[in-house]
């Protein structure tokens, strides 16, 4: 392992700053200026990254999470390389001081870059270049960094933090705290556009796909913030009802009902949502208490009317054409 993290240091030490040049010329002149905040659960290890700017599709450079490993933050004249270097490093060995403490000295425009790492221990460590443009700073604490550039005021970072650290719930609510913090206290200076969160669980289970808890983007947005926090409700409700589907599996039907519940209640206006309930109600033999959920729907959106008798055949209802006829019989009549 120890020889792995030497090539892996050399390869960045020597050949980064020899090859490396064509693509910060390349990239540096991208004005992502932006906040954001990087951070460790130390609960349950969970890592992520949230934040926002005034410009197009934010989440696609800055914020770089994996799971075990850690988080990265790269923005002002962004330099996307510093998220996967950082994550090979950390992956490696090193801790987020020493990868970020490499990286930005190998750089030839560190001045105009603003960077936060985390690893998977918690350590911590920023880097805002003297030519970022003010306002920009930043402010690490306890598993946590915030970073801004091209701020209204200088005290968006503070109250970013002020509010990770007051904020009660798991890291996602604390991380969505810290974004509306700092839009409260003034934001980007040219106004919103585009935000993004990622949270990645502590431990790697070897399937990328399993380790993000949530990946959420808004691309451009006359208030992302706003949009983003809908985004985090709308998945919080698709988490119960998986988490329905699976007491489901275990024969756990009253336990599924209840998750199904909660998830209509946090998402009352998404009617996919509420027919499958229905249709597992029915499928549970509890037609009478199927049928409003149902109606509900028909009256919606028709074509689930429509689609409710293709799905015998898929084995996700009976194959009893009285059963569907009953149900078929609460939607709206067609004119």
């Amino acid at each position: 392992m120890k020889k792995i993290i030497l090539v892996i240091t050399l390869v960045i030490l020597i050949v980064a700053p020899c090859l490396g040049e064509k693509i910060i010329e390349k990239d540096s002149n991208r004005p992502i200026h932006t906040y954001s905040i990087v951070a460790r659960d130390p609960d349950n290890g969970q890592l992520g990254v949230a934040v926002q700017s005034h410009w197009f599709s934010v989440g696609h450079l800055v914020p770089w999470v994996e799971a075990g490993v850690g988080a990265v933050a790269t923005q002002s004249f962004v330099e996307a390389s510093y998220g996967p270097l950082g994550l090979d490093l950390m992956r490696a060995g090193k801790s987020a001081p020493q990868v970020l403490k490499a990286l930005v000295e190998i750089d030839p425009k560190r001045e105009v870059r603003q960077v936060a790492m985390i690893d998977s221990q918690g350590m911590v460590a920023a880097h805002t270049g003297n030519s970022c443009i003010i306002e920009a700073g930043h402010y690490t604490g306890n598993q946590f960094s915030v970073q801004a550039n091209l701020m209204l005021k200088n005290t968006v970072w503070k109250a970013m933090a002020d509010a990770y650290q007051s904020t009660k719930g798991d890291l996602i609510e604390r991380l969505m705290a810290a974004l509306e913090a700092a839009e409260k206290e003034g934001g980007d200076i040219r106004g919103r556009q585009s935000a993004a969160i990622i949270v990645v669980s502590g431990k790697p289970s070897g399937q990328l796909w399993r380790d993000r808890i949530i990946d959420l983007r808004v691309e451009d947005h006359p208030d992302p913030i706003l949009e983003l926090k809908r985004l985090v409700k709308v998945h919080r409700a698709y988490e119960l009802m998986n988490r329905g589907d699976e007491y489901l599996a275990q024969e756990n039907v009253e336990a599924a009902l209840k998750e199904y519940s909660a998830a209509e209640q946090l998402t009352p206006d998404n009617v996919e949502m509420v027919f499958w309930h229905a249709v597992t109600l029915a499928d549970l033999d509890r037609v009478e208490e199927s049928l409003p959920l149902f109606k509900k729907v028909f009256k919606a959106d028709y074509n689930w009317a429509v689609l409710l008798p293709r799905l015998p055949k898929s084995g996700l209802l009976p194959d009893k054409p009285e059963l569907v006829k009953k149900i078929i019989s609460v939607a709206p009549k067609r004119k």
